[in-house]
C-alpha cells in the first residue's frame, strides 16, 4: 500500500491521534476489435472490471462488478464509448430543475445578473438610482427589488446555480453513461471557466449541456472550437470585447467615411453623440489577449508548446471580432442596436457571422496581415479564427499536451512515457478522435499495471459520489452532498482560475483534507446528512455481522471489492473501539485547516439549507458551525456500530484511491 505523506498534523494528533495515525501507513463506434491486457498484469477478470469501474465511471455500484464480467470487458467499455445507454429514471429526476431546458436568451431574460436587475428597476422608475448599495434603507431596498423582479416574472441566479449544481450530483450518481459523465467533468475542467466571474455565470449551464457533454467522445477540434465560440468562455476570458486595432478601417468606403465626418460636425446631434459613443467604446476595448494566450498554453500547445508571446499576440488579433450575440435581456448590449438596424436577414451579406449565441463582428476585426507560428492569415474574416484553432487542434505538441493530461486523469499521476507516446501517436493517426485515445490507452499494457492499481487518489466530488454510489444510496436533497464537497476543497465551477482544479493526488491531500474526509464518512454512514438515504444492511442481504471486526471485513468488500483489505481493517480497528469516534473526528477537523482553500470566491447565498433559509446559532461552539455541521449534529441519525464501521471505510485511506 502506498502511504500518504502528510505533515503539520501536531495538533489533530494530539486530539485524534488513533484518527491519523491510520492514514500515515496507509451511433455506434467504429473500430478495430480491441482486447484489454489484464491477465498479462496478473489480474483475475473481477478484478479488472474493478479497475475499469474505477477509472471511467464514479465508482462502481452493488453487483456492477458481476454485471462487467457478465457482458465482457471490452463489450462494456465500447458501449461506454457509444454514450447511449437509456437514462429515463435520472430524467425523470432531472425534470423538476425547470430551469436546465432553457436556452442562453431564455436565461439571460429570466435570470437576469443582480447588478443589471437593478439598472433595470431605475430606468423603470422603480427604485431611486441614489438608493442604490446604500446602507439606509437596505431592507427597503430589497423589498422593492425583490416585488420588482416578481412583477416582472425574474428569478434570482442563485435559484439557476442551484438547479445547475443539483443536476451535476444527480447525474453522477445515476446516469448508466458513466464514460460520458467522467469526461464531461474532465473537458469541463480542461476549458474551465468560472461562476466567480459574474458575465459568464449564467452561461455556464448551456456550457456544460450544449458545448461540452455532447463533444467529450468526439474529435476534439470541434470540441476545442465549440468552447472558443460559447457565450460562457467568450466572456470569461475577455474575447467579447476584444477589437483589431484597425478593425473594420480596410472595408471602410469613402462614403461612409464621408457619412461620419457630416455626422461629426453637428457635435449636438443624437446621430453625433451615438457615432461618439461607438468610437470610445471601440478604443476602450481595444485589443485583449486573454483568449489567445491561454488557447495555446491550457486548450492545445501547453506552456511548451512553442509558441511566443508575439504568437500570443498576432493570434489575438485574428480573434478579433468574435463576440456574443445580443440576447433580450433587458439591459444594455452595444451590439443590438447594430443587428437590429442591419436586420438577420442581411448580416450575412455584411460579413457578419451568426451561431447560435456565437456572433462575428466585422467591424470589430482587425484586417491587417498576422503570422502564427509561421503561418500567414490575411483578412478573411470568421475563417481567420477557425483556420487557427484547426491550426491549433492539429499541431504535434497539442497531441502530447491532451493526451497527457487524459494519462493522468485515467492512468496515475506520472504516466509511463512509453503509454504518452502510444496516445499521442493515436491522437494524430485518427484526427483528434478522442473514442479512439481512450481505446489506445484503456488497451496498453500500462494501463493495467501494477503502477496505476489504484494510484490515483479522488477528488472529494469523487469520494462524494462514489461514496452514494457503493452505498445505493437515494438522494433527495444534492444540494446538501455539493456542500459537503465544498467543505472537503472542491466548490464546483467556482475555480477561479484558467486552469480548472488540478489533477494531483497532492493537491487534495492533507490533515485537513483527510479529516474532513472521515467526517464525512462518519456523517454520510450514519445518515446525518439530509435527503441522503440507504440500507446498510440490504448491501448485505440482511445478514448482521457477528461483531465489529467481521463488519470492518464485510462492508470493507462490499465498498472496495477486489482489493486486499488487511492493511486497512488492521488500521481501523483501534478506531472502531473508541467509543467517541465521531466527537473526536468532528472536533479534530474543525481545528485543522481546511483543504486548497484557494480559488473559492465566497458565495453565502449558496450555503443554505434546503429550504433556502440560512440558519441562526447561538453559542461559542454552534455559532460557528457551517449548515452541514449542524445538521450532523441536529438531524436524526443513526449511530449504531455498523454505521460507524462504514464510516471509517468510506474515510479510510485506501478508499480515497480509485
Amino acid at each position: 500500500m502506498k502511504a500518504f505523506k502528510l505533515t503539520g498534523i501536531a495538533i489533530a494528533v494530539a486530539v485524534c491521534g488513533v484518527i491519523l495515525s491510520s492514514f500515515f501507513f496507509g451511433p455506434r463506434l467504429a473500430v478495430k476489435h480491441f482486447t484489454f491486457p489484464y491477465k498479462q498484469a496478473g489480474l483475475t477478470e473481477r478484478q479488472a472490471a474493478a479497475h475499469l469501474l474505477n477509472r471511467f465511471t464514479y465508482g462502481a455500484t452493488p453487483g456492477q462488478i458481476d454485471a462487467v464480467v457478465n457482458m465482457g470487458l471490452e463489450k462494456w467499455f465500447e458501449q461506454q464509448l457509444n454514450a447511449n445507454m437509456p437514462d429515463d429514471s435520472l430524467n425523470r429526476m432531472l425534470d423538476q430543475y425547470d430551469a436546465l431546458k432553457l436556452t442562453n436568451t431564455e436565461i439571460a431574460a429570466i435570470y437576469p445578473r443582480n447588478g443589471a436587475v437593478a439598472r433595470m428597476a431605475v430606468k423603470d422608475g422603480v427604485i431611486n438610482k441614489d438608493s442604490v448599495n446604500k446602507a439606509i434603507d437596505k431592507k427597503e431596498y430589497r423589498s422593492q427589488l425583490a416585488t420588482y423582479m416578481v412583477q416582472k416574472g425574474y428569478k434570482p441566479e442563485q435559484e439557476l446555480m442551484r438547479q445547475f449544481i443539483n443536476q451535476k450530483i444527480l447525474r453522477a450518481t445515476y446516469t448508466n453513461n458513466q464514460l460520458q459523465e467522467v469526461l464531461t467533468d474532465f473537458w469541463f475542467n480542461h476549458f474551465n471557466v468560472s461562476i466567480t466571474k459574474n458575465q459568464c455565470a449564467e452561461f455556464i449551464p448551456n456550457y456544460e449541456r450544449d458545448v461540452i457533454r455532447p463533444n467529450v467522445l468526439g474529435k476534439f477540434d470541434q470540441l476545442l472550437l465549440a468552447t472558443a465560440k460559447s457565450p460562457a468562455m467568450l466572456y470569461y476570458l475577455d474575447l467579447v470585447s476584444s477589437v483589431g486595432p484597425n478593425a473594420g478601417n480596410a472595408k471602410m468606403s469613402r462614403a461612409k467615411q464621408y457619412r461620419q465626418q457630416t455626422i461629426m460636425a453637428d457635435s449636438t446631434s443624437p446621430q453625433a453623440k451615438f457615432l461618439k459613443q461607438a468610437q470610445k467604446a471601440k478604443k476602450a476595448q481595444g485589443l485583449n489577449e486573454n483568449y489567445a494566450r491561454e488557447v495555446m498554453e491550457l486548450h492545445t500547445l501547453g506552456v511548451d508548446g512553442g509558441y511566443t508571446q508575439a504568437d500570443v499576440t498576432q493570434a489575438a488579433r485574428v480573434l478579433t471580432g468574435w463576440t456574443v450575440y445580443p440576447m433580450n435581456n433587458g439591459y444594455a448590449n452595444p451590439l443590438k442596436k447594430t443587428v437590429d438596424n442591419a436586420g438577420e436577414d442581411k448580416l450575412a451579406q455584411r460579413g457578419f457571422v451568426h451561431d447560435g449565441d456565437f456572433l462575428f463582428t466585422p467591424n470589430r476585426h482587425d484586417t491587417g496581415e498576422k503570422l502564427v507560428l509561421g503561418k500567414r492569415f490575411s483578412n478573411n474574416g470568421y475563417q481567420e479564427g477557425v483556420d487557427l484553432l484547426e491550426m491549433l487542434a492539429h499541431n504535434p505538441s497539442t497531441a502530447k499536451f491532451i493526451t497527457k493530461k487524459l494519462a493522468v486523469r485515467f492512468v496515475n499521476d506520472a504516466p509511463p512515457q512509453t503509454l504518452l507516446n502510444k496516445m499521442a501517436q493515436s491522437f494524430t493517426e485518427h484526427d483528434g478522435d478522442i473514442k479512439q485515445v481512450l481505446i489506445t490507452m484503456a488497451s496498453s499494457p500500462e494501463f493495467w499495471s501494477a503502477q496505476s492499481l489504484r494510484e490515483k487518489t479522488k477528488s472529494p466530488f469523487e469520494l462524494a459520489i462514489s461514496s452514494v454510489r457503493a452505498l445505493h444510496a437515494t438522494i433527495k436533497q444534492p444540494y446538501q452532498l455539493y456542500a459537503w464537497i465544498t467543505k472537503m476543497g472542491q466548490k464546483m465551477y467556482f475555480y477561479q482560475a484558467p486552469t480548472g482544479f488540478p489533477d494531483k493526488g497532492q493537491y487534495w491531500i492533507n490533515t485537513g483534507a483527510l479529516l474532513n474526509r472521515m467526517n464525512f464518512g462518519l456523517a454520510l454512514a450514519t445518515q446525518r446528512i439530509p435527503g441522503i438515504t440507504f440500507d446498510l444492511a440490504a448491501l448485505n442481504n440482511h445478514h448482521e455481522p457477528e461483531s465489529t471486526q467481521a463488519a470492518l471485513l464485510t462492508y470493507g468488500k462490499l465498498i472496495m471489492p477486489e482489493r486486499n483489505l488487511d492493511q486497512t481493517v488492521k488500521f481501523l480497528t483501534p478506531m472502531l473501539n473508541d467509543p467517541n469516534l465521531v466527537n473526536k473526528v468532528g472536533a479534530a477537523a474543525s481545528q485543522a485547516t481546511p483543504a486548497q482553500a484557494m480559488n473559492m470566491a465566497p458565495a453565502e447565498d449558496m450555503m443554505n439549507t434546503a429550504d433556502g433559509n440560512k440558519q441562526k446559532f447561538k453559542g461559542n461552539n454552534i455559532k460557528k458551525l457551517g449548515n452541514m455541521d449542524y445538521a450532523m449534529l441536529t438531524s436524526k441519525g443513526n449511530n449504531s456500530m455498523l454505521s460507524q464501521v462504514v464510516g471509517v471505510i468510506i474515510g479510510s485511506p485506501e478508499y480515497q484511491r480509485r
